[in-house]
């Protein structure tokens, strides 16, 4: 496959690197299957500890040269990376949707969200602004400023095996950090093209060696990051179990963390509803990326006076859906990342129907030609409560729950009842709906949208959500603020000492 070969992708690739040179190790063998085809892409040789603090020590001597450089300078390396992913963004994308499995048309969104963070990135590096404040001593000037890290430690999920790695790293290296990344193990080969392209601009600019670091690996690389005092900081996404294991070791040591864990999403449907609009909202919500998004649709919270209405509408747009090879720009939902992911999907819709579920889409497992890898499900829709614990719960797969309400408080109350609080929506054409869902006493998730639905995010806006989700934000607004330490300066430009709150100390 040609994107491959421009990618510099081989049979078989070391898997850690400190930015400008691979490193041999003696860790485990990653394979990489597709699960499109179900065939080997290629195989990655994985970490070993001896490996690993060789990174580290490599990242940590990079560091004390990379924070002297201006930061626009630092911006200047990262514009060039986001020419090299443009130039890229055709190969990275087919890469991205062979390995991990979602639509063409998805992979291509995920480069370009890369590309969009370092536009985003190198206007940054001239604005790490801070703030200048009124002492109440007289001479005295205070202002604030913000200083890197360090070393910026990063674990990436497998279903964006690129774009939340580069949301990290164009903000942490203009901030002056350096980035060590353990990508999933279920897409490594993303992660190996990503620090090839580095890798070629870092040299024409003589980045110093381990400001840009790839460590492949399992749970084992990602315990010893987390309980490692070298790395000042843990950008995590994953599940909320992974995210709690994280928290827990990275506070022992008192590190700093970063959390993108599970969502539980939902819309609410209105009697004021658009339902056309709100139908494209739904569907793509629930079904792209065969819902393995952490933004993905998994509630609809539809008002009773356009339920069956709009039921009837999703229904047969589901009868619409093409399922199939996602290279493929016909088609509309891809497989599931491998067959573990579709044991939870079939054990979901077991334990739906076990609690009283009416499945009105029924689920399943497709066979046949084109779906050998037997990655391949059916999205599904089921009539639930809220209650419900598999409801509770968040399946990364394309199941979809209806649930019926009367009022707007109600509704709300139902999305908000969940462990959960990342993404979350309502689709009105009542402007009291809106700001009522919008208000203090509204969604309580970090993501809150009009008109729009859950899934899909710009990288203006800082992402992330409250509760289980990890209270982590990445991205845009002032989410470089975590990448950063704080520190209040005073100067004293007198010939005299005053002490704040008018102490006296004579001598």
């Amino acid at each position: 496959m040609k994107f491959l070969e421009l990618l510099q992708i081989k049979e078989n690739n070391p898997g850690v690197s400190t930015g400008l040179q691979w490193i041999k190790s003696k860790g485990d063998i990653f394979d990489s299957f597709s699960p499109v085809d179900g065939k080997l892409i290629a195989s990655v040789q994985g970490a070993d500890k001896r490996s690993y603090d060789e990174v580290i020590n490599t990242a940590k001597t990079a560091f004390a040269e990379w924070q002297l450089w201006p930061a626009p300078k630092r911006g200047e390396i990262v514009r060039q990376i986001g020419d090299k992913l443009r130039e890229n963004k055709s190969a990275l994308g087919q890469l991205v949707s062979y390995e991990m499995g979602k639509s063409l048309q998805e992979g291509l969104g995920e480069v370009q969200e890369m590309i969009d963070i370092c536009d985003f990135a190198v206007g940054l590096s001239r604005q790490l602004h801070g703030l200048t404040m009124h002492s109440e001593r007289p001479g005295h000037r205070m202002y604030e400023q913000y200083h890197p890290l360090g070393v910026v430690g990063i674990i990436s999920a497998f279903n964006f095996p690129v774009a939340v790695w580069a949301w990290n790293t164009a903000l942490a290296w203009i901030c002056g950090n350096v980035c060590v990344w353990k990508p999933s193990e279920k897409t490594p080969l993303t992660a190996i093209a990503c620090t090839n392209i580095v890798t070629e601009i870092f040299k024409k600019n003589n980045v110093p060696k381990g400001v840009n670091n790839l460590i492949v690996g399992g749970r084992d690389v990602g315990e010893w990051m987390s309980n490692d005092t070298n790395i000042a900081l843990i950008s995590a996404t994953g599940s909320t179990r992974m995210g709690k294991a994280v928290a827990a070791a990275v506070a022992a040591r008192l590190g700093k963390s970063l959390l993108e864990l599970g969502g539980n999403n939902a819309i609410i449907i209105t009697e004021n509803a658009d339902l056309d609009m709100a139908l494209i909202g739904a569907a793509f919500g629930a079904v792209g990326t065969a819902g393995q998004r952490c933004t993905s649709t998994r509630r609809l919270i539809i008002q009773e006076k356009v339920y069956n209405k709009f039921r009837d509408k999703l229904v047969n747009a589901y009868r619409q859906l093409k399922i199939g090879n996602p290279l493929n720009e016909k088609n509309h939902v891809g497989p599931l990342i491998d067959k573990d992911a579709v044991k939870m999907y079939l054990d979901a819709i077991e334990k739906c129907k076990a609690e009283g579920g009416k499945f009105i889409v029924e689920g399943g497992v497709l066979k046949g030609k084109g779906y050998e890898s037997g990655c391949y499900v059916k999205p599904c829709i089921a009539e639930v409560k809220n209650h419900f614990k598999i409801v509770q719960h968040e399946t990364f797969a394309p199941i979809l729950y209806l649930i019926k309400y009367k009022t707007l408080d109600e509704a709300i109350a139902l999305q908000n009842d969940v462990p959960q609080g990342l993404s979350s929506a309502i689709m009105t054409n009542n402007l009291r709906e809106a700001e009522r869902f919008l208000s203090h006493a509204g969604s309580d998730c970090g993501i809150a949208n009009v008109n729009i639905g859950t899934s899909g995010a710009e990288i203006g806006g800082a992402f992330g959500g409250e509760k289980e989700t990890g209270g982590g934000r990445e991205s845009g607004s002032d989410a470089w603020k975590v990448y950063m330490r704080r520190q209040t300066n005073t100067i004293n430009y007198t010939d005299k000492l005053p002490l704040a709150q008018g102490i006296r100390f004579d001598l």
